[in-house]
Order: structure tokens, then C-alpha cells, then sequence
């Protein structure tokens, strides 16, 4: 059986700054994912995609946000279960807790913090009769890989931040970008929406709204789609394609964790905003996985929460100690090893 302080179910950007922030109070974790590798969709789904409002950072690929993240805990040594899903709870009578993975997997702890995303997810399908006739055929619905447009005719369906933001990504990379929207006003960020604005002036983006996909042709891989074009008459528009790329977004499922007695509300499990403690006591839900009044699904929230988590397990663990707050530039990171590090510029809190 693996024991550790803190328990993290998820290793995606939050989970991970998680650990920073607990090893910084000298508690140890351990993360289970049931994906392969660390970093969550950062990692499995777009690596390569740009993410804006990380704060130093004007613009950092997903994939090296998270190698930045496993670099910042190395030093606090975390424990991983990979590629095993975390299936049941049991809470024993000393207050601790006893998660099990389907693979029979037993991890002990005090601390069980959720922050599994949007848990498991599949994307949203448009509704096209042969669209599974292009799978892996030229239609695909995320982008691990831009190279693979790479002077290709590119398609991009959807009205939200992962539409307009690849959009921008792959102006510089596909020899023709098409987005195609069922409304003309966006659900993303005004500032992506300013920029595919500029980019459809400058002749780099096709912009199409409001309309929708229709059809697609091809034989074995996909060769054109038709856009329903909906103005104040309807016109059809037969687009030469080489990818289709539909980005309606994910169908997020909370899976066994739904089970675990947690109070949920809207396929996301309710936290309160003082430190971001479930109905369960012991058991926290930090990042996308958690709903509170005011809620905003960014990872920069994330971190927040996963730092007011980690000060409240640690009165949970020890109740008669005390800290001090004072600052990595006093001293630097001790790793759990004994290793001094150079200091991020990180609240680090002194224990007494």
C-alpha cells in the first residue's frame, strides 16, 4: 500500500502546482492519473497549443507549461500511479482514507485532494451521417501535432477559445485556414476574437458566419465539406479540405468519483471558497473539477486553489502546529532530500 500526506487524483497542471505548494509546508504527495503521463489534457490533448494568461509568461506551449511544472516540484519528490483510474474511497476511522485504482492499486492518506479536470471526457461530435468514415482520415477533433497541417487546407469548426486560438496558431502554419461558426459573436476571449478579425482582414484566415458544416465528401480520406452558409438567404459552399477539425469542445464525466458521496452539481463536484473543502471532510476538489458561485475554468484558478488547499490540509495533518509565512527569496527550496535549490519567486510558508 503507497501512503503519502496528500493524495492528488489528477495530474494536470493544478495537481501538479499542487505539489509545489504542499512541498513547500514539507508534506509529501503522491498523483494518480489514469493517463500514462503527467500533465493532464496540457499533455494528452494539445501540447502544442498556446495558452495566453499564464501569468510571466506571454504566450507558453501546453506541453512546456508542464515540463516547467515537473521541473518546479522535482525537488519534493512526488509519487505517481499512472495509467490507472481512481475507483472507490474508503474512509477508515482514524480519519484517513484508502483509494483504489481499477488495477487494484491501495493508496492511504490523511488528504484526498480531486483534481482530475473535467474528469473523463470524449469530444462533442458534430452530427454528420459519415463522419466516422474520416476519423483519423481528415477529420480530427483535437491537435496534438500542428506539423500535421503543415501546408494543408485546414477546416476549424466552433465559437470558443480552442477554435479561435488554433485558428491564430495555424494562420503561420496551413496554406489555408477556414473558420466556420453557426453565430457571428464568439464565446471566447475578446482579445482572440480581435486577432481572427485581423488575421481575415490580412487575407491569412477565412472567416465564415454565421455557418455550419453540412457534408462531408471524400473516398478514403476526406477531400471537401460543405458549409451552410446562413444569411438572409442560405447559400452552400463546397470547400476543398485536406483536415476537418471540429472543435465543439468536451463531454466531461466525473466517472467513479461520482459515487464517492461528494455533492455535486452540474457534473462538477460543489467546494466551498474558504479552502476549497468538499461535503466530505479530508477530501478537497481543486482546478475545472470544482464549482463554487463565481467559478472560472482557468488554470490560473487553479493554482489559487490548490494553494489555499494545501494551508488548509496542513492544519488538517497537524492542528497544534503554527507557520509563518516568508518568502522563497529568503532561503530558497529544500527538496525532501536535503537539496537546496535556486528560489522561485513562490510564497514559501517557514514551519515552526
Amino acid at each position: 500500500m503507497i501512503q503519502t500526506d496528500i493524495l492528488i487524483i489528477g495530474a494536470g497542471p493544478t495537481g501538479l502546482f499542487a505539489v509545489f505548494e504542499a512541498g513547500l509546508l514539507q508534506l509529501k504527495c503522491h498523483l494518480i492519473d489514469a493517463l500514462p503521463q503527467p500533465g493532464g489534457q496540457c499533455a494528452e490533448i494539445y501540447p502544442k497549443k498556446p495558452i495566453y494568461d499564464i501569468p510571466g509568461f506571454p504566450e507558453v506551449l501546453a506541453g512546456d507549461l508542464v515540463e516547467n511544472l515537473m521541473k518546479q516540484i522535482e525537488p519534493f519528490q512526488p509519487g505517481f500511479t499512472l495509467g490507472e483510474r481512481a475507483d472507490t474511497i474508503e474512509k477508515l476511522e482514524d480519519g484517513s482514507f484508502i483509494v483504489t485504482t481499477n488495477k487494484g492499486t491501495q493508496h492511504k492518506a490523511p488528504i484526498v485532494a480531486i483534481a482530475g479536470g473535467l474528469g473523463s471526457f470524449e469530444p462533442r461530435k458534430p452530427l454528420l451521417e459519415n463522419i466516422g468514415k474520416f476519423e483519423d482520415n481528415g477529420v480530427a477533433y483535437m491537435i496534438k501535432d500542428p506539423e500535421v497541417y503543415r501546408d494543408k487546407k485546414v477546416v476549424i469548426a466552433g465559437g470558443g477559445d480552442s477554435a479561435l486560438d488554433w485558428s491564430i496558431f495555424l494562420a503561420d502554419v496551413a496554406s489555408e485556414v477556414t473558420l466556420v461558426h453557426r453565430r457571428n459573436e464568439f464565446r471566447g476571449a475578446l482579445d482572440s476574437v480581435e486577432k481572427v478579425q485581423q488575421l481575415k482582414n490580412k487575407g491569412k484566415i477565412n472567416l465564415i458566419t454565421p455557418g455550419e458544416i453540412v457534408a462531408l465528401h471524400g473516398e478514403a480520406h476526406l477531400e471537401s465539406v460543405l458549409v451552410r452558409k446562413k444569411t438572409t438567404a442560405v447559400e452552400d459552399i463546397k470547400l476543398e479540405v485536406d483536415h476537418f477539425i471540429p472543435l465543439f469542445g468536451l463531454s466531461p464525466k466525473l466517472g467513479p468519483i461520482s459515487d464517492w458521496g461528494l455533492e455535486i452539481e452540474k457534473n462538477a463536484i460543489k467546494v466551498n471558497t474558504f479552502d476549497y473543502q468538499t461535503n466530505v471532510p479530508g477530501v478537497y476538489a481543486i482546478g475545472d473539477i470544482n464549482t463554487y458561485p463565481g467559478k472560472l475554468k482557468l488554470i490560473l484558478c487553479g493554482f489559487h486553489e490548490a494553494t489555499l488547499m494545501c494551508q488548509s490540509a496542513y492544519q488538517r495533518i497537524f492542528p497544534d502546529k503554527k507557520y509563518v509565512m516568508k518568502y522563497t527569496t529568503v532561503g530558497g527550496v529544500s527538496g525532501f532530500d536535503g537539496s537546496k535549490k535556486e528560489a522561485p519567486k513562490a510564497v514559501v510558508k517557514a514551519i515552526e
